[in-house]
């Protein structure tokens, strides 16, 4: 009887671990309250980069990505405050606005502190996990996340041709209000620049390996994707590569979880 209810337990353990680990969603929770979710990429195989533009992109080459969950926004300011005790942002307009003004340190030191409260390993997502799932979790896809048309999913500067540069807004707006990508993720394009994990090389692109590349082993700058508020709309393709020193805080920087459960 022992024996048939410790193999009971143990079923009903592996069930609920498995049930845990292929939902779709994945709460970031701590002290009884949600703070935001994390959305389930599963692993697959993509065409990362573009001979659209510039030269950092190319050339383009098969990366194939392990399963991983990603925010589906970018981290808010009421998230960082709760676990910072502070807001560096410049645009301080409400909690569901995201953070900016955050350097690529500042990221690693609100990561551990978070992890520090909610047990689990989140990280910075790499650059070819964030491309991946900016493209909804497949290959080839739209030029920007979740559309052709920028101004149906994301918070940009001005157009390319537009000499005026007529603004189509002046500050970071709050998450999740434009259309999300395929995978239900928002504003993988515009609003802020994101930090991804990688170093940056120019040429990396050349010799990146095909599975799972994690950037090259040091450098001079950190990658940032995505776009923001501030860019023009061809800096909110889903190839574009962007960098900054790591220590550099702007209000156009911001960040997005990354998660391995």
């Amino acid at each position: 009887m022992k024996a048939l209810l410790l193999a009971l337990f143990i079923m009903i353990g592996s069930l609920n671990f498995y049930c845990q680990e292929s939902s779709d969603k994945i709460p970031i929770a701590f002290d009884g309250k949600t703070y935001g979710y994390m959305i389930r990429v599963p692993r697959g195989t993509f065409t990362m980069g573009s001979n659209d533009s510039d030269s950092d992109e190319k050339p383009p080459h098969s990366v194939s990505v392990s399963t991983f969950y990603i925010g589906e926004t970018e981290v808010t300011q009421e998230l960082w405050k709760t676990v910072m005790g502070d807001n560096p942002s410049n645009f301080k307009k409400g909690d569901n606005y995201p953070v900016e003004k955050v350097s690529w340190n500042d990221c690693q030191t609100f990561i551990k502190k978070l992890n520090e409260k909610t047990g689990k390993k989140f990280r910075l997502p790499t650059e070819a996990e964030w491309e991946f799932a900016a493209r909804g979790g497949k290959s080839g896809g739209t030029k920007y996340s979740g559309s052709d048309n920028l101004a149906k999913v994301a918070w940009y500067g001005w157009d390319d041709n537009d000499k005026n540069r007529t603004i189509t807004t002046t500050t970071t707006m709050p998450v999740a209000q434009k259309k999300p990508n395929s995978l239900g993720i928002y504003d993988m394009s515009g609003n802020v620049l994101e930090w991804c994990n990688d170093w940056y090389a120019f040429d990396y692109y050349k010799n990146s390996p095909s599975n799972n590349p994690q950037g090259p082993s040091s450098g001079s700058y950190r990658v940032l994707r995505g776009g923001s508020w501030y860019s023009y709309a061809n800096y909110c393709r889903v190839a574009l590569r962007n960098r900054s020193n790591p220590g550099y805080r702007d209000f156009f920087y911001g960040l997005r979880l990354a998660l391995v459960p």
